[in-house]
This record gives C-alpha cells, sequence and structure tokens, in this order.
C-alpha cells in the first residue's frame, strides 16, 4: 500500500511539474517579464503574496533542472519527457551588476559620512582660535561617536530582519529602505552650504540623528539583500559584499578628487555628498527594474509546484519532506561562520577608522603630509585592500569548507590592534610610539584590511553552503545581523581605546 501510494506522489508532481515548463523549456527569455502573461501565474507567485520568505526558492528538486552558479550561459539538462530543460539566463550579466551596485549601496551612507573627515573636523572647529593643530574634543571623539551612532541601529535592524522581516514585503523593504535613505542624503547635501558655527551642539545632535536612521534603513536593506542573494548562487553573494567594499573605493576617490581642486571643505562636501544622493537613486531605479526580470524571478519567488506538491491530503503530506527552517537549527549549523564574521568586523571597527586617522605621517612633504595621506593610506588603501580580498575569496574558496581553521585565522588578526596602537598616533599620551615609518604603516593597513575583506567575504559564503537549500535565506540573514553585532561591539571598543588614548 505504501509503495503504491508514493508511486501516486510521484505521478502526481510529474503532473504538476508541467507549471514549470515556462520557466524550464523555453531556451530564450526576455529581460522583463510582462507580469500580464498568461503563464506568468503558472509559475511565480504574485509579488504581494511574496514577502521574502525563508522557504523562496526551496524546493529540492528545482535546482536540479535550474542554472546554478551559471551568469551567462546556461546548463541543459533532459527531461522526464525527454525535452530540454533550461533555466532562465542573467541576460547581459545584468542581476550580477545590480548585485554589485546594491551591494555597494548597502554600506554607502557609513562610507560617506566617515569618509568627509576634513568636512566634519571643519563643522567643529574651534570657532574662537585659528589654531587648527589642536583638536577640539568633538573633532577627537566624532568619528568614535559617528561609528557607534552607526553601528547600534544596525545591529537592531539586522537582528529584526533576520527574525521578523519575512512578514514585511520584499519590494517594501528594498524599495522603501533606498527611498528614505535617498531623502536623508538629500539633508545632509543641503546642510553643507549652511553655516552652523553658532549651533554646533544642535548641528551634531542632528548629524548623528541623520546617521542613526540612515543606518537602521541601510540595515534592513542590507538584511534584506543579503537573504536575496543566499538564494542564489556563490557568485552573487561575491557581488554583493565586494560591491560594499567597492562603495568604500569610490567614496575615497570621491573625496580625494574634490581635495585635489582645493575647494573649502563645505564645496567639497556638498559636491561629496551629491554624488552619493546620485548613486542612491540610480541603485532605487535599477533594483525596480532587475525585480521584474524573469531571472530574478525564478530564484527568489516560491514555486507552483511547491504548492501544489503540498496540496494534498494529510496522509501523502506525510510522506513529504518538511521545508520550514528553524533558527536553532540554522544556527547550529553555521555558528562558526557567524563566530568569524563577527569577530572580524569586531577587531576591524575596534581600531578602524576612529584610530588609524590619529596617526600621522613623518614626511615632511607639504601635500602628502597635510592633504593626501589620511584619504589615501586611511580610506582608499583600507577600501581597496578590503574589495581586493573580498575579490580572492571568490576564486580561494577552500577556508569556507573548513570553518575551524577560518576561526582561528579570525583570532590571529587581533595582533593588528597592539601593532596599530604603537603607530605614530597624535596625540599620543597613553601609549609608546615604536612603529615611526609610513611604509610600515601602510604594510600594515594593507595586511589588515586584506584579512578583512577575505574573512568577511569566505564566512559570508561558507555559512550558506553549511546548510540546506530552504535555510539558505535564513543562513544568510543571520550572518549579516552576525555582522552588525560585529559593528556595534567594534564600535564600542573603538570608544574606550579613544577614551585611553586621550
Amino acid at each position: 500500500m505504501r509503495d503504491r501510494l508514493l508511486s501516486w506522489v510521484r505521478f502526481r508532481s510529474r503532473g504538476d511539474s508541467t507549471a514549470m515548463d515556462y520557466a524550464t523549456r523555453t531556451t530564450r527569455r526576455p529581460l522583463l517579464q510582462d507580469e500580464d502573461e498568461e503563464d506568468s501565474e503558472a509559475t511565480f507567485v504574485d509579488d504581494n503574496i511574496y514577502a521574502g520568505s525563508i522557504n523562496a526558492g526551496s524546493v529540492s528538486n528545482i535546482p536540479t533542472t535550474a542554472t546554478v552558479g551559471i551568469r551567462s550561459g546556461v546548463r541543459n539538462r533532459t527531461g522526464d519527457d525527454g525535452s530540454l530543460r533550461v533555466a532562465p539566463v542573467d541576460k547581459y550579466n545584468f542581476t550580477y551588476a545590480v548585485f554589485y551596485l546594491l551591494g555597494m549601496t548597502t554600506l554607502l551612507p557609513w562610507n560617506f559620512f566617515v569618509t568627509a573627515e576634513e568636512y566634519w573636523h571643519y563643522k567643529f572647529r574651534n570657532i574662537s582660535s585659528n589654531d587648527t593643530n589642536v583638536l577640539t574634543p568633538r573633532q577627537l571623539e566624532f568619528q568614535s561617536d559617528l561609528s557607534i551612532a552607526a553601528s547600534v541601529p544596525s545591529t537592531l535592524f539586522l537582528l529584526l530582519n533576520a527574525g521578523f522581516g519575512h512578514y514585511i514585503s520584499l519590494r517594501v523593504r528594498m524599495a522603501g529602505s533606498l527611498v528614505m535613505m535617498f531623502l536623508i542624503f538629500i539633508g545632509t547635501t543641503a546642510l553643507a552650504q549652511v553655516d552652523t558655527d553658532q549651533w554646533q551642539d544642535a548641528f551634531f545632535l542632528l548629524t548623528l540623528t541623520s546617521v542613526v536612521v540612515v543606518n537602521a534603513f541601510s540595515a534592513i536593506m542590507s538584511g534584506s539583500l543579503f537573504g536575496i542573494a543566499g538564494q542564489f548562487s556563490s557568485d552573487y553573494m561575491s557581488a554583493v559584499v565586494s560591491g560594499q567594499a567597492l562603495g568604500g573605493i569610490f567614496s575615497a576617490l570621491a573625496e580625494i578628487i574634490a581635495l585635489t581642486f582645493g575647494a573649502a571643505p563645505t564645496v567639497t562636501a556638498f559636491v561629496f555628498f551629491i554624488v552619493g544622493t546620485l548613486v542612491l537613486l540610480c541603485s532605487l531605479v535599477l533594483y525596480v527594474v532587475m525585480s521584474k526580470t524573469l531571472f530574478f524571478k525564478y530564484y527568489t519567488s516560491p514555486r507552483t509546484l511547491m504548492k501544489s506538491s503540498l496540496d494534498v491530503d494529510d496522509m501523502t503530506r506525510e510522506l513529504l519532506p518538511r521545508q520550514e527552517p528553524t533558527f536553532m537549527g540554522v544556527l547550529r549549523k553555521i555558528w562558526l561562520f557567524g563566530f568569524s564574521e563577527w569577530l572580524v568586523f569586531v577587531t576591524t571597527l575596534s581600531i578602524y577608522p576612529a584610530v588609524t586617522i590619529l596617526v600621522g605621517s613623518q614626511s615632511q612633504s607639504h601635500p602628502w603630509k597635510d592633504v593626501y595621506f589620511l584619504p589615501v593610506v586611511n580610506y582608499l588603501l583600507f577600501n581597496t585592500g578590503d574589495y581586493l580580498g573580498r575579490v580572492c575569496a571568490g576564486s580561494l574558496e577552500w577556508l569556507s569548507n573548513s570553518p575551524f581553521l577560518l576561526s582561528v585565522a579570525t583570532i590571529s588578526r587581533i595582533a593588528f590592534v597592539p601593532m596599530m596602537l604603537l603607530c605614530n598616533i597624535r596625540p599620543h599620551h597613553s601609549f609608546p610610539v615604536m612603529i615611526h615609518s609610513d611604509y610600515i604603516f601602510i604594510a600594515l593597513m594593507a595586511g589588515f584590511s586584506l584579512s578583512n575583506g577575505y574573512i568577511a567575504n569566505i564566512a559570508l559564503i561558507g555559512a550558506p553552503k553549511a546548510v540546506d537549500q530552504e535555510e539558505k535565506e535564513m543562513a544568510s540573514s543571520m550572518m549579516a545581523a552576525f555582522l552588525g553585532v560585529g559593528l556595534a561591539c567594534g564600535s564600542t571598543i573603538s570608544f574606550m581605546i579613544i577614551e585611553m588614548i586621550k
């Protein structure tokens, strides 16, 4: 009797699989899918129903007929009826490129606020004195205050997104976050042209409030984006995390170019924040376009096959595997990857950028020492190394299969903290200066940034590979939460280190 029932289930599943023919039997696809087409409802659930569910793409037999890890080509497979079955392709690598841009956008607020160091120094300068060599308490502490204001809401909303994000529409989370970030950047850009000398305290509170709000929405977007990328191949996760590092390079280059023209800090910041605003607008438009492509819907929408296969009597349902992941079940599989993701950012944020921006150059060259040393070494070099580390992780993934060795490498990286504290920090009252050379500091920054990018990306790639298909989105969202907690802990430690240095 059981064998006959299993045979009936297989026959029913084969019959239901005809609903997938539109997505698997057609060899050529348009970039955009017309939502009014007759076939679309047979293949994809309406986007209003889909709320970024953790079950999206969890049908175990769909990856066997879908293209996994291929962006510009497809792998063919012969179906049971002898027909050629082909998954939708990422035409022109459009989705991959948009993932890159969205990854850059997730950290764009943080990168732009942090990189505009000269602008903040100007805004919080001592207006009663012309001595620019002595930093005011607000100038000295602003980077650590900025880190805390950014990391606390990021952590909170990454955790909320991991636990409750699937109750809110994916489109609302992504597009809504981009819209709010765009509006806040418009306000920040406008303030660059306002004279705030007589109300520095109010401007300080307004700035930190903007940072809190913009990073809350950035965290919602980041957690949602990681959840989406976890349903694709590891190439797309690499695109997201590499895009994050590329955003740092972009902001550093924009700042250096602005400084090259020798304009006033307020003019430089005005142009700088306009660029960030335009990037946010571009990201919003391209995300909306991407969400309508057949390739994107294929990997993120619950399949009709899942719905029809479970729409059977109770006896048949007992024979089918349960697809609902659990938080603790996923955590047990990825906790070492989560630990590495947490610790790598604790180590990084404890000294970067709050401590590293205080390191001065030993060179006597005026332009290099006074203008370019900070943006080039502290921001451009770090973000370039971070980007290269993440790119290398996409090619050298061997540590993604060994979470224990990855944890050991992450713990070893803590050695960078005391070495950075022995560099030429100004003012330097609590620690002896043992590393004077600019070249040694540059070498330390290079190793520090490369290791950060490599370990962060490897952990994000390894976690979805350690879980089942239906657990991938939850695992990726949880890794984003580990990242956020690491940022918060590292920022808190940096505040304590700054207090020790003062």
